[in-house]
């Protein structure tokens, strides 16, 4: 495997450079992006709960804003909701969006990665035939061992390059989808809490009749 590295000649080393950074974001968005993580599935139902029994006060919400984007999220929605629907939906959406961008932290990265490894090693070919057309015009076309040799050693950037793409491309589109995914929950989810504070829906506990804000 190192002498197909080194054989590869100088273009190897950003090619190389660019698979290491994808792996790194690869796994930390991975490990980042669990949706149990950023939107608990029973968090809404925890938060009626404190409704409920008149809980929710300001060290629920601090521990709220602590536990999860989705917490945050809710948290803004809880704090504003006494202003009116439109209000409320605003300080929604400004969190949402700073939360939204953390999520896609990187990604832009993985992807532009996935877009360029080709191109540095289809770079690196077209300067492996560069040399080899060279030594023809040198040595003549006499010595076609060295020649194919020559030609092989050209292609492994190129190679080199697209096996470094393709599981990148992949890795960027399963990690937009599943920000894609849970963003579309958060934001169902704070839908949901505008409603039934601003009095258009009840919650699934028709005991709790939250009052309409002013």
């Amino acid at each position: 495997m190192l002498e197909i590295i080194q054989s590869g000649g100088w273009m190897m080393v950003p090619i190389l450079i660019a698979s290491a950074l994808a792996l790194a974001i690869t796994l930390e968005r991975f490990f980042t992006l669990r949706a149990n993580k950023i939107a608990p599935r029973d968090l809404l139902s925890q938060v009626w709960g404190w409704m409920k029994n008149k809980q929710l006060g300001a060290d629920k919400l601090h521990a709220l804003r602590d536990s999860s984007p989705l917490g945050r999220v809710l948290a803004a929605g809880l704090i504003n909701s006494r202003h009116g629907r439109q209000i409320m939906k605003e300080s929604i959406e400004e969190v949402a969006s700073h939360e939204i961008h953390e999520m896609e932290r990187y990604l832009n990265a993985l992807g532009t990665i996935a877009a360029v490894a080709p191109l540095m090693g289809l770079l690196g070919t077209v300067f492996g035939m560069i040399k080899v057309f060279t030594d023809i015009m040198t040595l003549g076309t006499g010595q076609a061992n060295m020649l194919a040799g020559g030609i092989s050693e050209a292609l492994i950037t190129t190679a080199a390059g697209l096996v470094v793409a393709i599981p990148a491309l992949i890795c960027h589109r399963i990690l937009q989808r599943r920000v894609d995914e849970i963003v579309v929950y958060m934001e169902q989810e704070a839908i949901k809490l505008v409603d039934v504070l601003q009095g258009d829906r009840e919650t699934v506990n028709s005991s709790f009749q939250p009052e309409k804000a002013e």
